[in-house]
Order: structure tokens, then C-alpha cells, then sequence
């Protein structure tokens, strides 16, 4: 005698939706593994994976009574699919459209410190040139500029602008708050500036890239 899943057509009908809820799990695993090794191009891949999503939620917010918890229904299923969790229940985006908008928010953060580090440079050699000289004047721009280049990943660690303001900074603290810079100290800090600016500078990736 045949064994029965169901007893009537909504069982029948639930177990179908299972079935095909499996199919896109696996479906999704197959696909992000084939990105992953170069075998679908990222066009084909973007395509195939939104319509597995799409898929995906449609038929998710139908058997939301049902199975409430997706890692539950793969675990009580044995689906070894990592992948496609990620991709369908955690991102619930392509990883081509992640990747894109990983870029973006970097360009764009990275862009927002240059020219903080910009601003930071300019200030603290038009405050010399205006003579603000004594050390609670000269501090805290050079501690600002220090901060925002240590921001900014593209600079290796020993980046000539982090150096000079380090070792400023360490001058500076020496001294008393109304100290003020001879005028010695004055042009050479101005120097240094105007050197690391200009190395800060020629650092920059060419091409807006």
C-alpha cells in the first residue's frame, strides 16, 4: 500500500510549496558557487539570481505560517546550503548589486576624507602664515590633520604626512599652551606641511579611480 504525504489538498498543496522551496535553496547554492568559480559571467548571474529572490520572497511570505524560520526548514531538511541562506534570507540582494554598492560607499567615504584631509592641510598653513603660533593654536589643527590622514586607508603607515605630524604633535606637547613657535620652528613646520600636502597629494589614485 502507497503511503500518503497528504490527507487532503491542502496538505497536498503544502508539500508542493515545500518542494519547491527546497528547489530554490539548492537552486541558489548551485548558482553563487558557479559565480564564485568564474563558470556564469556576473551578467547571467545577476539575472538568474533576482529571479530565484524574487522566487524566493514570493513564495517565503506564503508559507510564512508554515515555516516560520527558513535555517530551520534547511537544518530539518538537511541543506547543506550556507550560500544561498546568505544570499536569499541575510542579503536579499545579488552579490554583483552588493559588491557594487560595497564600491560605492567606499569611493564615496574615501572621497569625503580627502577632502577633509584637504581642508585640514590648508588650515594649518594659513594659520602659520597668519601667525597663530603659539601651541593650544597649532595642536589641535595638527591633531585634526593627523586624525583624518590616519583615516584614509590608501596611505601606508609610514606616509610621510603621518611621520612629521607625529612627531609634531610629540614637540608640541612638551611645551606649555601659551608657548608660542620661533620663528625658526614656525617655517619649519610650514615646510613639512607643504611637503607632506604635496606627497599627500602625488599618493592620491590618478584618474578619479
Amino acid at each position: 500500500m502507497e503511503a500518503k504525504l497528504w490527507n487532503d489538498k491542502r496538505e497536498r498543496e503544502m508539500y508542493d510549496n515545500f518542494a519547491e522551496l527546497f528547489a530554490i535553496i539548492k537552486a541558489t547554492e548551485k548558482l553563487e558557487r558557479a559565480y564564485i568559480r568564474d563558470l556564469i559571467s556576473p551578467s547571467e548571474y545577476e539575472s538568474e539570481c533576482n529571479k530565484l529572490i524574487l522566487h524566493f520572497k514570493t513564495l517565503s511570505a506564503s508559507l510564512r505560517d508554515t515555516v516560520p524560520s527558513i535555517q530551520r526548514f534547511a537544518d530539518t531538511y538537511k541543506m547543506d546550503c550556507p550560500s544561498a541562506l546568505y544570499r536569499l534570507v541575510t542579503s536579499g540582494v545579488p552579490a554583483t548589486v552588493e559588491h557594487r554598492a560595497t564600491v560605492a560607499a567606499s569611493t564615496s567615504n574615501s572621497a569625503s576624507i580627502v577632502a577633509e584631509c584637504v581642508q585640514n592641510f590648508i588650515t594649518a598653513m594659513d594659520s602659520l602664515k597668519l601667525n597663530m603660533v603659539a601651541v593650544d593654536q597649532v595642536y589641535p589643527l595638527l591633531s585634526d590633520l593627523s586624525a583624518s590622514l590616519n583615516k584614509l586607508s590608501i596611505l601606508p603607515p609610514d606616509f610621510e604626512g603621518k611621520t612629521k605630524m607625529k612627531e609634531w604633535l610629540s614637540r608640541l606637547a612638551k611645551m606649555g599652551a601659551a608657548d608660542e613657535l620661533t620663528e625658526q620652528q614656525s617655517r619649519q613646520l610650514h615646510f613639512d606641511l607643504e611637503s607632506s600636502y604635496n606627497s599627500f597629494m602625488a599618493a592620491l589614485p590618478k584618474g578619479g579611480s
